[in-house]
């Protein structure tokens, strides 16, 4: 089961579209269904998890409209694995939004922590804004954006 929480303090913030952001956090417990014939964390969950982060966030910031006209699919991943979990670990996933939208992309890092401070899982996605009436590519205004830019979604 996965646990969020909003990161705030000045250390972990970034700089974000030129202003400061919290990145937005969850805690992973790797449970049986998780775990592959090597003993650990399946790659495939992996990604699982970097999805939901990704809705998690997005449902944390985004105000209603945005989030009832509009709907993220993922285009690309690119991930680094430099370590496993095990039955019963947890992992922190932070994500955030470090540069700007490009049309109707942007990236997203999503970084998996372990209890040692470790970063064990290291991911760049990119995301395209789908308009849910018309099905179409929609460009990303500021007015999506700006809730990646300080976390509180107004």
């Amino acid at each position: 089961m996965a646990r969020a929480f909003p990161l705030f303090s000045f250390l972990s913030r970034r700089v974000i579209f030129g202003v400061m952001a919290a990145p937005y956090a969850l805690v992973f417990t790797a449970a049986p269904e998780h775990i592959d014939e090597l003993g650990h964390v399946n790659n495939a969950v992996w990604v699982r998890w970097m999805e939901e982060i990704a809705v998690r966030h997005w449902e944390h910031v985004a105000p209603d409209a945005h989030r009832e006209a509009t709907i993220w699919v993922v285009t690309r991943h690119e991930i680094d694995y430099r370590g496993n979990v095990k039955l019963g670990e947890s992992v922190t996933a932070t994500t955030f939004v470090p540069d700007p939208p490009h049309g109707a992309r942007f990236d997203r890092r999503v970084d998996f922590t372990n209890a040692a401070g470790k970063v064990i899982v290291s991911a760049r996605t990119t995301w395209a804004l789908i308009d849910r009436a018309s099905g179409r590519l929609m460009r990303i205004t500021p007015e999506i954006a700006a809730p990646f830019r300080d976390g509180t979604g107004t």
